[in-house]
C-alpha cells in the first residue's frame, strides 16, 4: 500500500484531519517553522513513514527512537488557560497516528486500491508497531475498522477549525513557492489540495466550512487520479528520494517488489 502513488493525497488529507485537533496542532505550530518549513515537514513525515515500512528493523527503531526523544523535549502553551504542556502525551500521539491511518486507509481503498474488510483491519493491525516506535503503548491503540470508528466519534467533541486550523487550510491551498513556479502549483498542487480535502470525512467538511462535491463526485475524482498515477511506471515513480523502495527491494531480492495483486496472497 505505502508504494502507492494515492499515499502523497493521503498524506495531505492527514494534515487537513491532524489540524482540527486544537491541542496537538498547538505542538506542531509552537515548536516548528511550519509556514516556512511544511514541505521539509511533510518529507520528514513521509522518510519516516518510508523507513518504517521500507527500512531493516533497525533503521525502524532508530527512527522511532529519534522520533521520541525529540518529543520529549517539546512543550506547548494553551493561550487560553496559560497551561504548559508535553507534546508527547499519549492522546496527542494517538490523534495523529489515527489521523495518518486512517487517511492512508481511506485514500488508497477509495481509490481502488482493492482491499477486503478483513485486509483492512490487518493493516490497521499491523500500525501498532509504528505507533510503538514514537512511543505509544500498542494495546492502547486501535486495531480495527470498528475500534478505529469507534476512537473519532470519541473524540469528535475536542475538534474544531481555530485560527491555526485556518492556517494551514490557506498553507494547503497555496503553499509558498518560487515564483517561476507558481503556475505550476496552481495547475497541479491545488489538484491534490482540493481532492485531499474532498475526500475528509463530513463532519470535517463542516468544521472548516467549505463545501465539496457529492461523495460520489469525489469517489469518481479519487478512482480517475488512482488510474492515472498508477499508470506512472513503479520504477519511475520509486526514483524519487529518498528512495526506500528501490533500497528494500536490493537488499531483499525482486521477489519483494511491491505490487498491488500481492495483497492477497
Amino acid at each position: 500500500m505505502h508504494g502507492d502513488p494515492m499515499m502523497w493525497v493521503a498524506g495531505v488529507r492527514a494534515l487537513y484531519l491532524q489540524a482540527l485537533h486544537p491541542r496537538a496542532l498547538r505542538g506542531v505550530m509552537q515548536n516548528s517553522d511550519f509556514r516556512r518549513d511544511a514541505w521539509g515537514r511533510l518529507m520528514r513525515t513521509a522518510n519516516f513513514v518510508g523507513t518504517t515500512t521500507y527500512g531493516t528493523r533497525e533503521a525502524a527503531e532508530k527512527a522511532g527512537a529519534r522520533v521520541r526523544k525529540i518529543h520529549t523535549m517539546l512543550t506547548a502553551t494553551d493561550p487560553d488557560t496559560g497551561e504548559r504542556y508535553r507534546i508527547d502525551e499519549p492522546a496527542l500521539l494517538l490523534w495523529v497516528h489515527c489521523a495518518e491511518i486512517d487517511s492512508y486507509l481511506h485514500v488508497l481503498r477509495r481509490s481502488g486500491f482493492a482491499l477486503t474488510d478483513a485486509q483492512a483491519d490487518r493493516y490497521i493491525g499491523e500500525h501498532r508497531v509504528s505507533a510503538r516506535l514514537v512511543g505509544l503503548a500498542p494495546e492502547a491503540v486501535p486495531a480495527d475498522r470498528a475500534q478505529l470508528a469507534a476512537y473519532f466519534e470519541k473524540v469528535l467533541p475536542e475538534l474544531t477549525a481555530g485560527p491555526e486550523a485556518r492556517d494551514v487550510d490557506d498553507f494547503l491551498m497555496r503553499p509558498p513557492t518560487h515564483p517561476l513556479l507558481v503556475p505550476a502549483r496552481a495547475l497541479l498542487w491545488r489538484r491534490v489540495a482540493h481532492l485531499a480535502y474532498a475526500s475528509l470525512p463530513p463532519y470535517a467538511h463542516e468544521l472548516y466550512g467549505r463545501a465539496v462535491p457529492s461523495p460520489t463526485a469525489v469517489t469518481r475524482r479519487l478512482r480517475v487520479t488512482g488510474t492515472l498515477l498508477r499508470g506512472v511506471p513503479a520504477r519511475l515513480r520509486w526514483q524519487l528520494p529518498p528512495k526506500h523502495i528501490l533500497r528494500a527491494v536490493s537488499r531483499l531480492g525482486p521477489g519483494s517488489r511491491p505490487a498491488p495483486y500481492k495483497v492477497g496472497r
